[in-house]
């Protein structure tokens, strides 16, 4: 029977006008509405499936809003300024940065100094701390109550709370607080430990954003709405079998083809306006909780987000249509009779053709853009970008439904439970395999982002060279002069969790004729670095040592030869250097010293940090370090594995010494911030995702069920054992969904391949990302069966055989 064919008696079925539409529209509707239980139940299942998928479009559309807020919040309390300013005002505030790290928790903070009567408050401020006060926000109150070892890091009193104009969000760590320690820096930036500002609010540019990263971007967004697409498209789809009945009644009595099938869409359309309705209550709601919860230092105010007016209005619009649209090419394979439907699964085998061309439309429209995005001037087009990846990653779904049904179409024999699910498979396979297409192009695009996140990894990661195994943490102080800096040593060594610390004076020394020449000559200057024996080993192959030592090391790096050439002009043994340089121009008198004559030439050793030093190496007892000028004291720290919290107290020691320390974790890598911010946006945008895609699929399990509850009750009735029922069920979901997970890796291999070749990167697989990518993606499928098992329970009780 050709179901494309009008069916039945009556007159042949004409083009409906607009009237006509409506009309059958609004009476779909009341079918739905008007059905009784049933009804609203089946149209309460459609809404909440539709809900779900609304509400995470909706989060999608409010994060432009809530990104650009952020920014405008950043731009609002940013003390930069665009040029020097020398002299104090009644206008002027001294400022200086003091944020810091809490056990992986990033804590900004600002010393506060006014100047004048007119001092500018930052955002959320209303009012200057005086010295030895502070403001926090409400995140970092809570977290100074419960901690009192970082209590002892930012000990000023509490007198205020930042308010919601200063915070980037409600779980941001922030504080401001006020100090009568502040000196100006200089024009140079190179005496002083606070910055003069007049005002907040610099706006300055924001890094722009790589074509690879741009790329990313792009690919991430078709990854994380695709399957929330999809998962819309099969919600609108529930109910089917009950609403094959009623149609196969409105044949009855007279009922065209194309009536029936607008007045299905009707019942969709009901079902797709309450989703609207309820997912824009989910979103408010969740908007909402957002503020109590934090995923990788992201937080958000609910009145950050609020959903772009121009996407909004696209959600609204697109659903109602998407639904209408989705029901009637859903019934173009169906033939509606007045005493039944027939679909055209049994005796009738889907193509094959039209499935596999929706990939390959999608392959040709990225392999036009194979290389094009190799180099810092490329482009990327996002819109064919975009497009390519969609129907790729749309071509899965297209695909599936005709992979299991080849694939059922050939499975026989097993036990009961096996047969009842291949069986009830080979009749209609279409709801097992629409529930987890959504799932199938999740774990597809997440395979494909991960083999271009891996691809492009080393272009925005880059290994430090650290040695975490001598040292995990440094400490870096300017200091006034040597006797500060060897003060500030020995603070550190005598801080608990600290097991090493190799610490050294760094330093630099000029020509001697220096002082002669003009401001605007090429001048020669020198590293020195002032350390013990032990730490001067950890930074070149000195041999043997003693005090008054002195080394002199080449510059071994490829740009050297500069470098080099002053060495051996300037720090030969012999020869004099002078360590007066502290100013520019060139101030003062000059600080003449002699490199003895038994300093040794010897070799680069890489430092724990993973830096290779040059310059003049020599022990204390070699130089009047009175006469180092700006002198740096530098502390390498190999920490005690076994005291917890080793790192924070030397934090503590740091934020004691005064607001120029600077305490550093030592890493193996570091990480390009825009990129890491992409990493973490994957994660958050994942976890939401792949959380709603749960709740979708239990909804579309559960109405399932429902519409299969006679059935069930018949089979138990008859002596079927409702463990093989359960059973059943869970393999009616593992086939489809194992079948998905082997399209989604050819997929998702398919267009990784592509996005690398768009990069210029070769081809590779790691394999543990698509094995783990795959696990995720059925202990999704695979929860969601096992809690749709109790309401199974339930519905194969003996009343289930009651009709009305």
């Amino acid at each position: 029977m050709n179901s494309r064919e009008p069916h039945g008696t009556g007159a042949p079925d004409q083009p409906a006008g607009v009237r006509t539409w409506a009309r059958d529209l609004a009476l779909g509707a009341r079918f739905a509405a008007g059905g009784g239980r049933e009804g609203w139940t089946r149209t309460v299942l459609t809404a909440v499936g539709v809900g779900l998928g609304v509400a995470l479009l909706l989060l999608a559309a409010a994060v432009p809003a809530m990104l650009d807020t952020r920014e405008q919040k950043r731009v609002a309390r940013d003390t930069s300024s665009a040029t020097f300013i020398a002299k104090p005002s009644d206008r002027s505030l001294l400022v200086a940065d003091v944020r810091t790290v809490y056990r992986d928790s990033q804590i900004s903070g600002s010393l506060l100094q006014a100047e004048g009567a007119k001092a500018p408050s930052p955002p959320g401020v209303a009012h200057l701390p005086g010295a030895g006060e502070m403001v926090v926000s409400p995140a970092l109150r809570k977290l100074l109550n419960s901690t009192p070892l970082l209590r002892e890091r930012i000990p000023y009193k509490i007198t205020g709370t930042v308010g919601e104009a200063g915070l980037m969000g409600p779980s941001e760590l922030l504080y401001y607080a006020g100090s009568d320690q502040l000196t100006a820096r200089d024009e140079n930036y190179g005496h002083g430990n606070a910055t003069r500002v007049t005002s907040y609010g610099y706006h300055a540019p924001s890094e722009a954003m790589s074509p690879v990263l741009t790329l990313l971007l792009v690919v991430m967004l078709v990854v994380l709405l695709l399957p929330v697409a999809v998962f819309v498209g099969a919600a609108v789809r529930l109910g089917g079998e009950r609403r094959d009945r009623r149609l196969a009644a409105m044949r009855l009595v007279g009922a065209d083809i194309r009536m029936t099938r607008r007045i299905a869409a009707g019942e969709a359309l009901l079902g797709s306006l309450f989703g609207l309705v309820l997912g824009a209550v989910f979103f408010f709601t969740g908007r909402q909780l957002a503020s109590h919860f934090t995923i990788h230092d992201i937080s958000a105010f609910p009145a950050d987000m609020t959903p772009n007016a121009a996407l909004t209005t696209l959600i609204v619009l697109a659903v109602p249509v998407a639904a209408v649209a989705v029901t009637l090419v859903s019934l173009r394979g169906t033939a509606i009779e007045p005493l039944g439907v027939v679909r055209q699964g049994l005796g009738r085998r889907r193509t094959l053709w039209w499935r596999l061309l929706v990939p390959l439309v999608g392959i040709g429209l990225l392999v036009p853009l194979f290389g094009s995005v190799n180099g810092s001037d490329a482009h990327v087009n996002e819109y064919q970008t975009a497009a390519g990846a969609v129907l790729l990653l749309f071509g899965v779904t297209t695909v599936l439904p005709w992979v299991v049904e080849a694939v059922v179409g050939r499975l026989r024999g097993g036990p009961v439970a096996w047969q009842l699910a291949t069986r009830r498979l080979q009749l209609n396979s279409n709801g097992s395999a629409r529930m987890v297409s959504g799932v199938t192009v999740a774990v597809a695009g997440a395979i494909a982002l991960q083999m271009l996140f891996a691809g492009v990894n080393d272009t925005f990661v880059h290994s430090t060279g650290a040695d975490t195994s001598r040292i995990q943490a440094t400490v870096s102080a300017p200091t006034a002069d040597a006797r500060q800096a060897v003060d500030y040593t020995a603070k550190v060594r005598a801080t608990p969790g600290v097991a090493r610390a190799y610490g050294f004076i760094d330093t630099r020394a000029t020509q001697p004729d220096a002082s002669k020449l003009g401001p605007d000559a090429e001048t020669a200057y020198i590293p020195l670095l002032v350390a013990d024996c032990d730490t001067l080993r950890q930074m070149a192959d000195i041999g043997s040592c003693g005090a008054g030592s002195v080394y002199i090391v080449p510059n071994n790096e490829h740009w050297g030869a500069s470098s080099n050439a002053d060495l051996a002009k300037y720090a030969k043994p012999g020869k004099r250097l002078d360590l007066n340089t502290g100013a520019l121009p060139y101030t003062g008198a000059p600080r003449l010293w002699t490199v003895p004559s038994d300093a040794r030439s010897v070799t680069a050793r890489t430092d724990p940090r993973g830096q290779t030093n040059w310059g003049v190496l020599l022990t204390p007892e070699a130089v009047d370090q009175s006469k180092l000028a700006d002198p740096t004291a530098v502390v390498m720290v190999n920490l005690d594995a076994g005291k917890r919290d080793a790192v924070e107290y030397l934090r503590n020691t740091g934020a004691a010494l005064g607001p120029t320390v600077t305490v550093s974790a030592v890493s193996d890598s570091t990480t390009q911030t825009q990129y890491g911010q992409l990493r973490r946006g994957l994660f958050v945008g994942a976890a939401i995702t792949m959380a709603l895609i749960g709740a979708s699929l239990l909804v579309t399990m559960l109405e399932q069920l429902r519409d299969r509850k006679k059935l069930l009750a018949v089979l138990v009735a008859f002596g079927t054992r409702r463990t093989a029922l359960a059973w059943s069920v869970l393999w009616q979901t593992a086939i489809p969904m194992a079948l998905g997970l082997v399209l989604a890796c050819v997929g998702g291999l398919g267009l990784g391949a592509a996005l690398l070749a768009m990069v210029g990167r070769t081809f590779h697989v790691d394999w543990a990302i698509v094995a783990q990518m795959s696990a995720i993606g059925a202990s999704v499928v695979l929860a969601v069966t096992l809690l749709s098992l109790p309401p199974l329970w339930r519905l194969m009780r003996p009343d289930g055989l009651r009709t009305e």
